[in-house]
């Protein structure tokens, strides 16, 4: 057996199911410090305190296996532990809830070494039994806790792992508790990236005692053995967490306390920052950044980009199943312009959906150049020369790859506008945005996806894999020839054979045009620059377990 550590995107990662990796018996090498709260009542404390943490939505769901959306991973990272955990500001492997792992070298066989006296949040304990409950709980559509019938699925885990049971192309084929402390996961298939995929805030560990307890309640009564633990959710308004005092890592968290407030507007959430209402925020749109690092007492955070923001076609609905129309929306969009009006230049134009530091991303894919000569002329070919109306779903949020969303649709709607097509923006409740943008009812959408294991399948083959839908395909595009390069690039051992599948796949999917990549963007946030130990993690879901604040 060999034992490696995995770099960030790089081609090593990708090799990772014929390498072991092991380390410490804990976790975690994010930055900490001392220091005392700013927002307890004006009263300074040696440590402790509330981090008041806004954001632009809420949370879909704390049931993080059954939604794809950040704003539920960034709570439930607090209250969950992954077997594996990832390096604070990279996709480098670390000890999680395992300690170690071993890898047989045909890359068939996994096996676990857990950490011992850890209990969940209700007093359990974490054994190689939760693990398997956990991950049948998402295999198997008729476990008694996958609550199928409640409207739950696991569509990240269907893409992730091959599909489900009794699925041909699901790979994992058993799961066998050998003692408390170890769980051996057998393969029918290699699979690159499922160290990867271990890491993934998807596949944490719930209790299983809460499981029975709380039934399909689950997504709002989350247990697990984080750092934090979960105490109340006001739908559209907060979230509060408080400090897990028999957290298995000595002397963390740091805080008593994380609330996650949902402040939808950007300006709103600035204002309360600069008025020591909040310490941390997100969106910061970027044209606030300059101005916030000259301004006493507030700090800004740059996360590295690892995201794609785009526009998808609902390739089911007229007039996007003709793939010329998609071709001349993609030439009708001056990215340029968006990322100078809107990102303040904090973004690149995207050609693809991988960004760019990924392997397999395809250098000779070439944007559709801006060309509103060529559009009209795809236009009058597909028989809309004259035009048409739709309606362009925009997210009510700022999301870490599009920081002003109703700006960016104006900008979209008035280049549309030159080609006699009539965009009517639509918004709606960020829940039932996602909710109903899964169910098909868009003409044409605004979303992205950020990365959260390294790994250009999470962006591929969730995104643009047939096994995407219903869930994270959005754009029900569904490609035979896609899907069998995607399926082969997950089990093919060499990395340089993965690449090039996946550089082909992206080729096809660039003609057929089922979105158009809009930016990869740089997220940024603000605070108050008495925080220490905070490192926004590229997945933008990070744990706050190292966090302090001082005054």
């Amino acid at each position: 057996m060999k034992k490696a550590k995995m770099p960030l995107f790089s081609a090593a990662l990708l090799a990772v199911f014929v390498l072991g990796a092991c380390g410490g018996d804990e976790t975690g090498t994010d930055g900490n410090g001392t220091g005392e709260q700013n927002n307890n009542g004006g009263e300074e404390s040696s440590s402790g305190g509330t981090l008041i943490f806004a954001r632009g939505g809420d949370s879909q769901s704390l049931d993080y296996a059954s939604v794809t959306d950040g704003e539920s991973s960034r709570v439930t990272k607090q209250i969950y532990e992954t077997l594996i955990e990832f390096a604070d500001d990279s996709f480098e492997l670390e000890p999680g809830l395992a300690k170690d792992w071993d890898v047989d070298d045909d890359g068939l066989r996994y096996v676990f070494y857990l950490q011992e006296g850890v209990t969940f949040h209700d007093g359990t304990p974490f054994n190689a039994d939760a693990v398997k409950t956990n991950f049948e709980r998402w295999a198997d559509p008729d476990h008694q806790y996958a609550f199928t019938d409640e409207g739950y699925s696991y569509s990240v885990y269907g893409t992730q792992f091959g599909g489900f049971k009794g699925d041909e192309g699901h790979v994992i084929e058993e799961i066998n508790v050998i003692d408390d402390y170890e769980v051996e996961f057998v393969l029918s298939k290699p699979l690159g990236s499922f160290l990867q995929n271990m890491g993934m805030s998807y596949f944490a560990i719930t209790s299983p005692a809460a499981l029975e307890e709380y039934g399909a309640d689950i997504d709002e009564n989350p247990v697990g053995t984080g750092p934090f633990k979960f105490v109340s959710w006001t739908k559209d308004a907060s979230i509060v967490l408080e400090k897990n005092e028999d957290y298995w890592q000595e002397g963390l968290p740091k805080l008593d306390g994380v609330t996650f407030q949902v402040i939808p507007d950007n300006s709103a959430r600035l204002t309360a920052l600069q008025s020591g209402e909040i310490d941390l925020m997100d969106g910061l749109a970027p044209d606030d950044a300059a101005m916030i690092e000259g301004q006493a007492g507030l700090t800004t955070f740059e996360r590295t980009p690892n995201n794609v923001g785009y526009l998808g076609f609902n390739i089911e609905k007229e007039p996007f199943d003709d793939v010329r129309v998609r071709q001349a929306i993609n030439h009708a969009i001056d990215k340029n312009e968006i990322i100078n009006n809107i990102y303040g230049g904090l973004a690149e134009p995207a050609a693809n959906a991988v960004p760019k530091d990924y392997l397999g991303h395809n250098d000779d894919v070439v944007a559709y150049e801006y060309d509103m000569d060529k559009a009209k002329e795809l236009l009058e070919e597909a028989g809309y020369g004259d035009g048409f109306e739709f309606d362009l779903w925009t997210m009510p949020v700022s999301r870490p790859y599009m920081p002003d969303p109703e700006q960016a649709a104006v900008v979209i709607q008035d280049a549309l506008s030159e080609l006699n097509i009539t965009a009517n923006i639509v918004t709606k409740e960020w829940a039932t945005y996602l909710e109903e943008i899964e169910l098909g009812y868009q003409d044409m959408f605004m979303l992205g996806w950020s990365g959260v294991n390294g790994d250009p399948d999470y962006f591929l083959g969730s995104l643009l894999s047939t096994d995407g839908i219903p869930g994270s395909n959005q754009m029900f595009f569904s490609n035979e020839e896609v899907d069998a390069l995607l399926a082969e690039a997950k089990t093919t051992i060499d990395p340089d054979e993965r690449a090039a599948l996946y550089e082909e796949a992206q080729l096809i999917i660039h003609e057929e045009a089922p979105m158009v990549p809009l930016v990869h963007a740089i997220p940024a946030l603000a605070g108050v620059d008495t925080i220490s130990g905070y490192v926004p993690h590229p997945s933008t879901s990070e744990s706050l377990k190292h966090v302090e604040i001082s005054n």
